[in-house]
């Protein structure tokens, strides 16, 4: 974790989905102008929620976190949010977690000039359970779940992320302005876990962004292409770190309709439209 009294963030993304229901949960620590602070992010296909929490309740040991009485981790999620306007409670187990074979930074994990770095805890995994949100039952039953974490001081100040689940695997892509210096330039990471071989495009790697316009992403890399496509999704607004302080409004379509396409060396290995799609495009083109 960051440390020093310099603003700084540190959040778990956990996605679940049912074949009707999309539910995730976004708890975070951060730290601004020397003050402690946590918080727990609720997002619906529907609706979302920001609940602000005391520095103080926040512990983490290896995989396992907890804020106050909610518990978050490798075995699953236990959550009891009361808030105004918000009753959550309910728990998740997670089985068969499928973590990367390497960081999904590569190198750039040890780079200092990095605003923000990203991991992938689980590509894709088993989840079992029921959370009650103000009433209505998410109820998941062999369902797919997704687990992913950011830390760092700030959010880039552009970027597009999608990840979604499909039969036989998963994929997440990511693209952002990084600054370096006196300039900046596009990084590129992603994965496409396709019945059980992963395939990683990276800056690190050679990858490139070719194409990011109108809600479209186009990435290449060698004999490799992932391309995404926002279709349709008004997105539910989300806090989001601007040198620790959650002060920053992004949006994300938890459960939006979308199109991908990968291939590899001329052979189209995904090409599917869905409406179970998680899309955040803060380009503004």
């Amino acid at each position: 974790m960051v440390s020093g009294k310099r603003g700084w963030f540190y959040g778990w993304y956990f996605k679940c989905q049912s074949d009707t229901q999309t539910l995730a949960v976004i708890p975070a620590v951060h730290q601004a102008g020397g003050k402690r602070s946590c918080s727990i992010q609720v997002i619906t296909e529907k609706q979302s929620w920001t609940v602000p929490m005391r520095g103080e309740v926040f512990r983490r040991r290896g995989r396992m976190i907890s804020i106050g009485k909610n518990r978050f981790g490798w075995k699953g999620i236990r959550i009891a949010v009361h808030a105004p306007g918000l009753e959550v409670k309910g728990k998740l187990r997670f089985a068969e977690l499928h973590p990367l074979k390497y960081n999904i930074m590569g190198p750039f994990s040890l780079a200092p000039f990095l605003e923000c770095r990203h991991s992938i805890w689980s590509m894709r995994h088993r989840v079992n359970g029921t959370v009650s949100i103000n009433g209505e039952a998410y109820a998941f039953g062999n369902g797919e779940g997704y687990w992913e974490g950011d830390r760092g001081r700030s959010f880039p100040e552009e970027y597009v992320w999608t990840q979604c689940s499909f039969p036989g695997g998963s994929l997440m892509l990511s693209v952002a302005r990084i600054p370096m210096a006196c300039f900046h330039f596009r990084g590129v990471i992603g994965v496409v876990l396709l019945h059980g071989r992963e395939y990683r495009l990276a800056t690190y790697l050679g990858a490139r962004a070719a194409r990011i316009r109108n809600g479209l992403v186009r990435v290449t890399q060698g004999g490799m292409e992932l391309e995404a496509e926002l279709v349709e999704g008004t997105g539910n607004p989300l806090r989001a770190p601007a040198m620790g302080n959650m002060v920053r409004t992004i949006h994300e379509n938890a459960a939006s309709r979308a199109k991908y396409r990968f291939r590899k060396n001329g052979r189209t290995l995904l090409d599917f439209e869905t409406d179970r799609s998680s899309f955040e495009y803060e380009y503004k083109v």
